[in-house]
């Protein structure tokens, strides 16, 4: 469980933190964004002076937020499947500049020659090539019916977007593969592989990855989304929680308390941790690897000039101090942990609600606890500067569609049929509910009505949450025959319509 109001006392009074200030921030953050559930945890010269929860973990449950509440840690897990290679490469089992192809011979890519010199290390830090979020579509929206295999040799048939090795686009497919690698060198499954070389060496007792008996281990946090006002929650589950093919790039749970056992293994290692993991490997781990865009907001606020990925953490110099950090993100969950490795210090925030700009606010704050005390930054003060400088500069690119009118199977009769795609697979666009419906034959949630828009057509998904897509239907013998693109050019990546590639494979049924 997490520490008591009198122990989080005396360690911060030690420490110069107030846990008043922290409560402070939370609350703020909480109310501000109207978040149903949020855990926080601040360590402090190696110690946690802080860790509680608010909120519920289901919204109007009455069930509470504490340490123990399990959180979808999201892209946080990739430190965690980085950390599974580096283990093994302590074992001598493994190489960070192996081939990927000695370890899985199946792996392709779209050029041979990237193919045969992309190395294990190359899986882990964005910089292969792979358009942003290139391929995301085969791991959400969940469910799905993608495997790890499809992951594997859908590979091969997405495009690049620049050159090996010469720039940075987030991926999250080659940490998929990352993980079969460990599980090939390992003999164990990815998800065993994490348990045996991460979450039991460490004690990370409530972490969990694949299936889940939801009784069993009780506690845990449901995703929401925002609906008329009212925090809604995003998925049903049943009482097992499945595995998903995307455990490696970000289908790790944890407390609180466990992030925070997680935290301090990097920050203050006791003799034991030490042994988990050399010295050796965890330079490997924090050593800069390719260098990420800094925007001009990373400037103005936190006078940025470094910043790069590494081995599943981002690092930065921030007001002088040297940060490792990651985020993680998935459909109403949201994460942060952010070191700041000199004085030992960091913290971890987990939320269940639509908490984008809410971590954005909550982790500068914190930040400027340790780096800029002297500010006093405040959960509205930072509200209210993205709200006069949004960070794209401009507001919603997105079109207005509201003059939509369903499409008539009358009209788009030369259109109606199957397609498929190399790696997404087929997809029907057929007469249905009195019009026209799009369905995934792979992805059972990427269904809807197809609709006009002027002269463009969109699917109206049928579910919530789902970003918007133009169909453009090329002329007859254009390849592709068919192409999609977010209805909103600034929507999330992983709804990366703009890399799938149709041509049309038979009639409707």
């Amino acid at each position: 469980m997490g520490l008591s109001c009198a122990s989080e006392a005396g360690a911060a009074e030690a420490a110069g933190t107030s846990p008043a200030r922290i409560d402070e921030i939370a609350r703020a953050t909480v109310a501000r964004y109207q978040l149903p559930g949020l855990a926080i945890g601040v360590i402090e010269g190696g110690e946690v002076v802080f860790a509680r929860g608010y909120g519920e973990t289901v919204a109007g449950s009455g069930d509470a937020v504490d340490p123990d509440t399990l959180f979808k840690i999201a892209s946080n897990t990739k430190a965690m499947t980085a950390s599974v290679l580096a283990r093994l490469v302590d074992a001598g089992k493994l190489r960070w500049d192996d081939p990927v192809v000695k370890h899985l011979p199946q792996f392709r890519m779209h050029d041979p020659w990237v193919t045969q010199h992309m190395t294990v290390a190359d899986l882990l830090v964005h910089n292969s090539g792979l358009p942003e979020g290139g391929g995301d579509l085969m791991l959400w929206p969940e469910p799905n019916h993608f495997d790890r295999d499809d992951i594997i040799n859908g590979l091969a048939h997405i495009k690049p977007a620049y050159g090996f090795r010469s720039g940075y686009a987030y991926d999250n497919l080659l940490y998929v593969v990352a993980g079969e690698v460990a599980a090939a060198v390992g003999g164990a499954s990815y998800e065993e592989m994490v348990r045996r070389q991460v979450f039991q060496p460490l004690g990370l007792d409530r972490c969990r990855v694949g299936e889940i008996d939801r009784k069993a281990v009780g506690n845990i946090a449901r995703p929401h989304r925002r609906e008329d006002g009212r925090n809604m929650p995003a998925s049903v589950e049943g009482d097992t929680i499945p595995a998903i093919t995307s455990a490696a790039a970000g289908g790790i749970r944890c407390s609180l308390d466990d992030m925070l056992v997680w935290a301090k293994n990097w920050l203050d290692p006791t003799e034991r941790q030490l042994q988990w993991l050399s010295a050796d490997q965890r330079e490997a781990m924090w050593t800069a690897r390719t260098p990420m865009p800094i925007s001009q907001r990373r400037r103005d606020w936190d006078n940025t000039h470094y910043y790069a990925y590494a081995f599943g953490f981002r690092l930065a110099d921030v007001d002088g101090a040297w940060t490792v950090s990651h985020t993680g993100t998935l459909s109403g969950m949201y994460s942060v942990m952010t070191l700041l490795p000199d004085s030992d210090s960091g913290f971890v925030v987990l939320m269940n609600g639509q908490a984008d700009e809410a971590r954005t606010v909550i982790n500068q704050v914190l930040l400027k606890h340790f780096t800029a005390p002297q500010d006093n930054a405040t959960v509205a003060g930072y509200a209210a500067r993205i709200a006069s400088q949004p960070a794209s500069g401009e507001g919603s690119s997105a079109p207005d569609t509201s003059a939509r009118k369903p499409a008539t199977a009358t009209a788009l009769s030369s259109h109606l049929g199957r397609y498929t795609d190399p790696w997404f697979g087929e997809i029907s666009i057929c007469r249905g509910d009195g019009g026209v419906r799009f369905t995934s034959a792979k992805s059972p949630r990427l269904r809807g009505q197809v609709m006009v828009v002027g002269e463009r057509l969109l699917v109206d998904w049928d579910g919530p949450g789902l970003d918007e897509a133009w169909l453009d239907f090329a002329a007859p013998g254009v390849s592709p025959a068919l192409a999609m693109a977010k209805v909103d050019p600034n929507a999330d990546f992983s709804s990366d319509y703009e890399d799938l590639a149709f041509e049309r494979t038979g009639n409707c049924d």
